[in-house]
């Protein structure tokens, strides 16, 4: 997902010659590209999140839209005040790239977990939140969020993620949902890099007789209402997955339109449960131990299906 951003972020640079990266020391190898064909448009801002975030508010209010990109929660939390209060109550053109959402980085601890950061940031006014699935996904968003007025908030993987979508996703419609898989009995939904998990998970399910949906949610905030409630009238269970607390994040988002539904639809929210993940290891075995890898979510959806 990573060099996806970057090849995405290269055709707009190509575009646009208003569009800026500020990097937070690192990326130097996938950022070359950047560097290479635009070295007056690639910042280093240093280990400086606060002041990274900063410094766009002050390029964007050139005209400039500027794209901050860092690790994980460091783009989020650390320069929260500036996001919100520098960026976001202006309305201003920043775009916030989270690189290492969820526990790509699980090795080094929770320090480098974004497990926080969906609810956070759809919880400021004036955010739009992305969240695409997987590299296809996100080539498809990139060009949609320089295109959104205002603040927006770009949630990737790392690198080498595997590709769900098998062909490019070509006209994409903002805020819509993506069907990825169709199934009769039950929906699995999700946001962000974790779809590759439900995708299996569905497999799994096929092999014992289950037709499960999956569909994909490449942007969180706005959401796709209306097909939440579309799916909230077709299903009598949907489960939502996130490699992040279901506190306040896109299970939280369904669950607050189905809950105005009135349809008798019941959300089964999947992902980190009020608490930090206090585990080291690598994003695989944190999502295992968390109970949000393919295997997991297959054998919630068997029990829900089974009445239990």
């Amino acid at each position: 997902m990573r060099d996806a951003f970057v090849r995405a972020l290269l055709e707009e640079m190509e575009r646009d010659s208003r569009v800026v990266l500020i990097t937070g020391d690192l990326g130097f190898g996938v950022l070359r590209p950047v560097r290479e064909r635009f070295p007056d448009r690639l910042i280093n801002a240093g280990i400086a999140e606060q002041s990274m975030v900063g410094l766009a508010a002050g390029l964007a209010m050139t005209g400039r839209k500027v794209a901050v990109y860092s690790i994980g929660n460091f783009p989020t939390l650390r320069p929260l005040e500036q996001i919100r209060n520098d960026c976001a109550y202006h309305g201003l053109d920043v775009k916030i790239v989270c690189v290492g959402g969820g526990f790509v980085y699980g090795s080094l601890g929770m320090s480098h977990h974004a497990t926080e950061d969906m609810a956070v940031m759809r919880a400021i006014p004036g955010i739009t939140c992305f969240t695409p699935g997987d590299p296809a996904e996100t080539e498809a968003v990139v060009p949609v969020m320089f295109d959104t007025p205002g603040t927006c908030y770009l949630r990737l993987g790392r690198g080498n993620e595997p590709h769900v979508h098998q062909e490019r996703v070509e006209n994409w419609t903002f805020p819509e949902a993506i069907r990825v898989r169709e199934g009769k009995d039950i929906a699995l939904l999700t946001a962000g890099g974790i779809l590759i998990e439900a995708w299996r998970a569905s497999c799994l399910l096929e092999e014992h007789g289950k037709n499960a949906a999956v569909w994909s949610f490449p942007c969180l905030k706005p959401i796709d209402e209306n097909r939440i409630r579309q799916l909230a009238e077709e299903y009598t269970d949907l489960i939502t997955v996130e490699e992040h607390t279901i506190e306040g994040g896109f299970g939280s988002a369904v669950c607050e339109i189905v809950a105005e539904c009135g349809s008798g639809c019941r959300v089964h929210r999947m992902g980190l449960k009020d608490c930090f993940a206090s585990k080291v290891g690598t994003q695989a075995y944190l999502r295992h131990w968390y109970g949000m890898d393919a295997e997991g979510i297959e054998t919630r959806a068997e029990q829900i299906l089974q009445g239990k």
